[in-house]
């Protein structure tokens, strides 16, 4: 295995565990806000880990960025040597 196929491999594997936990994280978060229980402080949690999965999804999209180029780079150089 060279060094651009196992770059390529932990890159899928790390957007892929991050997809995952972002979409877990997104759905409990409008579980909670939309449940009907009286509790303010579980609907704040709700809205706070909703929040917080849009900031993820943010920096998902960048990392993805970043990892791209990085496999960019290698290939570049790899294809050099």
């Amino acid at each position: 295995m060279d060094l651009v196929q196992v770059i390529d491999e932990w890159t899928t594997r790390v957007m892929a565990l991050a997809w995952a936990l972002f979409l877990l994280t997104w759905s409990i978060g409008w579980t909670l806000r939309g449940a009907p229980i009286p509790f303010n402080r579980v609907k704040r949690a709700g809205s706070s880990l909703v929040e917080d999965s849009v900031w993820a999804a943010f920096w998902l999209a960048i990392g993805a960025t970043v990892f791209k180029f990085i496999g960019y780079v290698v290939k570049l150089i790899a294809g050099a040597v």
